[in-house]
């Protein structure tokens, strides 16, 4: 099958997964069901995903797909990190509120097994938030930032970009964030961020 064509199934079957989830729940969700939805053969499904947790991992992955690129470019480039940060805090905010991510979610959080909030986890946070906290690292580096606490000043990060957005979304208690409402949310944590870690004035780049 030619990659484009493969790109194409791919998506139907992923949006069929998460058809299957929202009804069913990730613990009724089998692989045949999710075959059967896409109108596709469940040996197929095995050959590109494995298992239902290599799918899963698949659906986290291209969620994330974005944000680490993003992320990963800027390290490569070894560009100024608080500018990093104000283009990777909108799109990073709006990966965790949409729709699929919050879908993922509320069935992970339904899921007493706890497999699909591991998998989520692995490949989302846990590839993420490394990243971040090199940006925030270098960002010391730059003389942006001043703390002790690499862990702690990550976590501030997020907690200022994120809040409860995320846990509010998931139990329906606020609508998806417009990409406007993201890039003030993510440009005022910034702020904020830079406020309780900033680097005194003189040590500061271009001063």
């Amino acid at each position: 099958m030619r990659d484009e064509s493969k790109s194409i199934r791919q998506e139907q079957i992923e949006q069929a997964a998460y058809a299957v989830l929202e009804e069913k729940g990730y613990g009724g969700t089998s692989m045949l069901a999710i075959a059967r939805a896409a109108k596709a053969s469940n040996e197929t499904l095995y050959n590109w995903y494995g298992d239902k947790v290599g799918l899963f991992s698949a659906l986290v992955r291209r969620n994330a797909a974005e944000v680490k690129a993003m992320l990963e470019d800027q390290i490569a480039a070894g560009g100024d990190a608080v500018e990093t940060l104000q283009r990777v805090g909108p799109v990073l905010l709006q990966m965790v509120t949409t729709d699929r991510a919050i879908a993922l979610n509320r069935a992970a959080a339904a899921d007493p097994t706890g497999e699909l909030g591991l998998t989520i986890a692995a490949e989302g946070r846990d590839t993420l938030v490394p990243l971040i906290a090199r940006v925030i690292l270098r960002g010391r580096d730059q003389g942006w930032f001043a703390f002790t606490d690499l862990n702690m000043a990550c976590e501030t990060y997020l907690a200022l970009l994120i809040g409860d957005i995320q846990i509010r979304r998931v139990v329906g208690r606020v609508p998806q964030p417009d990409a406007a409402t993201c890039a003030a949310r993510a440009h005022a944590a910034l702020c904020h961020f830079v406020l309780l870690f900033g680097a005194p004035p003189d040590r500061k780049p271009g001063l």
